[in-house]
């Protein structure tokens, strides 16, 4: 057993006080509100403590060109951060010409989550563009946006079904994601700021709602990890999963009976 690994089973994890003072497995507050914006087609806004993301779902009546013909939908995703979501300004990237490889990896992200849930077949060749706005950012923001994609996704999905745009429910799957990490040799649930700026290792997990995973990230800063830390890691995940997946859950069956299915 190394030192990591003994660390995290035996007390002395009292040792380690995260900076909020949650509890190693402790999921920050969470805040979600659907319909938080008027015109979108779907928006959901989402407060994971100190990050804040507003998502909106917006259809267009074409596909890609790789789709064209095929019958088939298409989901994607556009991610962005607002010049004072951190503690000092940052340029908009508009202005610097182009987008971050940073950024096109998150929308990439996003877009890929959103549509492992989704029966693309059912949407009929209509795109659904999900963007991501980071409002403040305290860590996790890409985890954050893909839980607000998710629930600005469904109810604009719900609505294309009201409105006979569509003939089927596509959503087949809630989908959900939280970081992970290692802190001061102590596995952490939902890091914010402070913890991932000093992680020993940082990951990224995205499941739905049948446990399983569409997308793991997970890089070593300092000190190389094992197996068995990855699987630890894993079933943390799955555990911080499975609570926002279960908000997701009740928020949306109080919107419409359709949700009652999830």
């Amino acid at each position: 057993m190394n030192a990591r690994q003994s660390k995290k089973e035996s007390s002395s994890k009292d040792i380690f006080q995260r900076p909020s003072g949650r509890a190693y497995d402790e999921l920050r507050p969470v805040v979600f509100k659907p319909d938080y914006l008027d015109f979108a087609e779907g928006s959901a806004y989402v407060e994971m403590g100190k990050t804040r993301v507003v998502a909106t779902a917006s259809v267009e009546d074409k596909v890609p060109p790789f789709l064209k013909g095929s019958g088939s939908g298409w989901i994607t995703a556009e991610y962005s951060m607002l010049p004072r979501s951190t503690e000092k300004r940052t340029p908009r990237e508009r202005n610097q010409g182009r987008i971050s490889g940073r950024t096109q990896e998150i929308q990439r992200l996003i877009g890929r989550a959103l549509r492992a849930g989704t029966d693309l077949s059912a949407l009929g060749e209509m795109t659904i563009i999900i963007d991501c706005d980071v409002l403040q950012a305290d860590g996790g923001t890409r985890t954050a946006s893909i839980n607000a994609g998710c629930l600005a996704l469904a109810i604009c999905l719900k609505k294309l079904l009201e409105q006979g745009l569509i003939s089927t429910f596509p959503l087949r799957n809630l989908v959900g994601a939280v970081s992970v990490g290692v802190v001061q040799e102590v596995m952490l649930l939902d890091l914010d700021y402070a913890e991932d700026s000093q992680a020993e290792v940082d990951m990224n997990v995205v499941e739905i709602d049948n446990g399983r995973l569409v997308e793991v990230q997970a890089s070593a800063e300092r000190v190389a990890f094992t197996k068995s830390e990855l699987a630890s890691l894993l079933k943390l995940a799955d555990k911080g999963i499975k609570e926002i997946l279960e908000m997701e859950r009740v928020l949306l069956r109080k919107i419409h009976p359709i949700f009652i299915a999830f």
